[in-house]
């Protein structure tokens, strides 16, 4: 599997978790009213499923597919924005790991 589709798969897994938290608190608002706790538990849910975000690097010079600069976004560059590596093209080595 490709460091792109690896990325894309959890970026799926991302929206995928999003929508369960907010459906949790949501569900929690409607039966039990409002809850400090469900809305703290949501967001801890949401750190712990992002926190592997960081290890989508690329291959070749180690950027991460989520940042645009200072930015992250919620989709992965297919393309390195710093070496220009196709990160769901077939894998080349890298000449840094002789």
């Amino acid at each position: 599997m490709t460091p792109y589709a690896r990325a894309a798969r959890h970026a799926r897994w991302m929206l995928a978790v999003l929508a369960l938290t907010i459906l949790s608190v949501a569900v929690a608002e409607m039966f039990v009213g409002h809850s400090n706790l469900v809305f703290a538990a949501a967001i801890i849910a949401l750190i712990f499923a992002n926190a592997r975000m960081l290890t989508h690097n690329c291959p070749n010079c180690g950027k991460n597919l989520f940042f645009r600069g200072a930015l992250v976004v919620f989709w992965p560059n297919r393309i390195c924005g710093r070496c220009g590596h196709d990160c769901d093209g077939p894998e080349r080595p890298n000449p840094q790991n002789r």
